[in-house]
């Protein structure tokens, strides 16, 4: 696995856990297993590693869950952000891509755990697509916006502001 020099940051929804990486891997990928499943709360868990020297928690540090004895998984005790799984043997971590703050720098490269793989996971891309969240919930969009108590991504001085 490439350690690729570059710097991304991110962190919880709720803004109380931030981090920032001065290097990444290149180990981009998404776990099917069911631990993963249910420790994402979804239909998989999408992750990229980040070597432990190049990791900093910027506000803030993760509670932990030890989901089995090698194993950690990290969150946010205020708003239960999914923020990392490390295997305590290895020279890195891995967060949760979705938790960066521009996740789509780093797409999946590969599939682990594929036991667990939702058998109609390959129907997805025939499902029909009907549209953006604001055209979706326009009846609800200015509320939720004039509400919104989510982390902006990017790193703030202060937060709530």
């Amino acid at each position: 696995m490439d350690r690729i020099e570059t710097h991304a940051s991110g962190g919880c929804q709720c803004g109380a856990v931030r981090y920032h990486a001065s290097a990444m891997l290149d180990t981009s990928h998404i776990c099917h297993c069911r631990m993963c499943q249910k420790a994402a709360g979804n239909y998989f868990a999408a992750l990229v590693g980040i070597p432990r020297d190049a990791l900093t928690w910027t506000r803030g540090t993760p509670a932990v869950f030890k989901s089995s004895d090698p194993v950690e998984r990290g969150f946010c005790r205020d708003c239960g952000t999914p923020l990392y799984y490390d295997y305590l043997e290895s020279r890195h971590l891995s967060v949760t891509t979705g938790s960066l703050d521009d996740p789509a720098r780093f797409p999946p490269k590969m599939q682990f755990g594929v036991e667990g793989r939702m058998p109609w996971f390959d129907t997805l891309p025939g499902l029909p697509q009907e549209g953006t969240t604001e055209e979706t919930m326009r009846a609800q969009v200015g509320a939720i916006a004039a509400t919104n108590h989510q982390h902006p991504d990017h790193d703030t001085e202060n937060w709530p502001e």
